[in-house]
């Protein structure tokens, strides 16, 4: 079994997948690489708030999103910056009272919010993260 937490061992993708076990976690992340022509980065996080492995995406020297592998499911963080702000509240109302409530909860810090949104189908809120990326690139 992979041990996210080891820093010396680096997982590989598909590592990383048979750890989460949900067939979600390869469409997610396959989807992001086809709309945004980007290729995933595995790397380490420090951090005492999210520490182990994790995936990040990128396109042009921003960062998409982050990916927190779990088992069963992944957690997905959403920076929601100055410059997506607008955009992002200008479509809560069509978004689920899920993503809503994770963004209405999360407390703004510098002008970001940073969202953590966990996903295990294929769902609404599967399309709502969708939605926040896109913003994201395009701000």
């Amino acid at each position: 079994m992979t041990d996210l937490q080891d820093k010396k061992n680096c997982p590989s993708f598909q590592e990383i997948s048979e750890y989460v076990k949900n067939p979600v976690f390869v469409q997610f992340c396959s989807e992001i690489r086809k709309i945004y022509q980007c290729i995933e980065k595995i790397e380490y996080s420090s951090c005492s708030w999210e520490k182990g492995w994790n995936i990040k995406f990128k396109k042009a020297g921003k960062t998409l999103c982050t990916i927190y592998p779990r088992e069963c499911y992944f957690t997905v963080m959403i920076v929601a910056g100055a410059k997506e702000k607008a955009s992002v509240e200008a479509i809560l109302p069509e978004c689920t009272p899920e993503l809503s409530e994770i963004y209405h909860q999360t407390e703004e810090g510098n002008g970001q919010r940073w969202l953590m949104i966990d996903l295990e189908d294929k769902g609404s809120l599967y399309n709502d993260v969708l939605r926040l990326i896109k913003i994201r690139r395009n701000c």
